[in-house]
């Protein structure tokens, strides 16, 4: 009978059946030669691409980045026209191309605190009133 091969482990198994193989492949130790295989493949490929464009740069066929020298010391550098700008603060980012449109936030303004229960809370007992954290108010007027 002949002895099913396994490329990944460099091992010979004991049978050529559908049994033994599932069992082999199911296995911890041929998993991790699998990942082991893959990952050094992924690894050749990035470096053999990093040499092939770290050539072409030395050869000129690829323009220096505008970032490749220093700015002057002091200088303000404008992000890419690739980037999109931070949002001013106060206003809501620019939606992208092809997101749904959003609907502005609606709830307190920063730095109120919001009326109710926080979510996931239970809301208070009938006839009480949440106390609110803060400095006490005067109600009464000033004689």
């Amino acid at each position: 009978m002949p002895k099913f091969y396994c490329d990944y482990c460099d091992t010979y198994l004991t049978h050529d059946s559908l049994s033994v193989r599932k069992t082999h492949c199911s296995g911890r130790k041929h998993k991790e030669n699998v990942k082991d295989y893959y990952q050094k493949w992924i690894e050749e490929q990035a470096q053999s691409l990093i040499n092939k464009t770290t050539t072409a740069f030395q050869q000129g066929k690829i323009p220096p980045t505008p970032f490749s020298v220093p700015p002057p010391a002091g200088a303000i550098i404008p992000p890419p026209p690739s980037l999109p700008c931070p949002p001013r603060p106060g206003m809501m980012p620019a939606p992208h191309m092809g997101d749904p449109p959003m609907m502005p936030m609606m709830g307190p303004p920063p730095g109120m605190m919001p009326m109710g229960p926080a979510p996931g809370m239970r809301p208070p007992m009938e006839g009480h009133m949440p106390v609110m954290p803060g400095p006490p108010i005067d109600l009464l007027p000033v004689p």
